[in-house]
């Protein structure tokens, strides 16, 4: 426990020191929140997902937060990799699953962090959050969201040696994967052809269970999305686990 919690606070003083990362990883979220959400508040509206477009949004800015900062985290590999920090690590007398578990809960807890600013920032603009119950089961879910997709920026980065060619990779594959989540238009609006694909979206659950903790409505069952996102986050661990001990130096 003692290497996990190690290099868990390494990346905590590592992001708590980048102010630039701190600013930049808010910066999408909130432009959505700010610019789409005014935008189409008084054109769109969407019966039984809250009272208005902004409402609607806030819980997938949050989810959105979470994700490019846990999926993201995973270029820590490959910076450790050139700099030769993971060398040292992996000739200690510790197992790799302590390390890549402190990474994991390291990118995790970061993640969070950036959500709970970006739900921090959306009570000033039309949030209210139903119950502290409710409170306490989006942070469950924003900490999933963290495990999984940092997880699984893990388990690429340990195949990759170029930090450009990771950020490519993930911004071809995380893209779709925010953008089929229901976080920015409702799912029963999508086509009968589309609906099926959005459903295979780990994040679908995710987003839907945190504007359940926030505003009391979700278009799936939140004991369904908490079982779908936390079978997720387990396989992900294990499949990075399992591609960062074979990870090479």
């Amino acid at each position: 426990m003692d290497i996990i919690y190690t290099i868990w606070l390494r990346s905590m003083i590592r992001y708590i020191r980048s102010k630039s990362r701190i600013v930049g990883s808010i910066s999408m979220p909130l432009f959505f929140l700010l610019f789409l959400g005014f935008g189409l508040n008084s054109v769109v509206r969407i019966p039984g997902l809250g009272e208005n477009y902004i409402e609607f949004l806030i819980p997938g800015m949050v989810a959105m937060s979470v994700l490019f900062t846990s999926v993201f985290s995973g270029i820590q590999i490959i910076w450790d990799k050139q700099f030769g920090f993971l060398k040292e690590t992996l000739v200690a007398p510790v197992t790799r699953m302590e390390i890549m578990l402190g990474q994991t809960f390291g990118g995790a807890t970061t993640a969070l962090i950036q959500g709970i600013i970006i739900m921090v920032i959306s009570l000033f603009v039309g949030l209210k959050v139903q119950s502290v119950t409710g409170f306490f089961i989006a942070l469950g879910f924003m900490v999933l969201i963290g495990i999984s997709f940092t997880a699984f920026g893990i388990a690429i980065a340990s195949r990759m040696e170029d930090m450009t060619g990771f950020q490519l990779i993930m911004n071809f594959v995380v893209f779709p994967i925010f953008g089929l989540s229901g976080a920015l238009f409702p799912i029963s609006s999508l086509p009968p052809w589309l609906a099926p694909v959005t459903m295979l979206d780990p994040l679908t659950y995710g987003v839907e269970g945190i504007r359940y903790g926030l505003t009391g409505v979700s278009q799936i069952n939140p004991v369904l999305s908490f079982m779908v996102i936390g079978g997720f986050a387990c396989i992900m661990t294990i499949i990075g686990a399992f591609l960062f001990r074979k990870i090479s130096i």
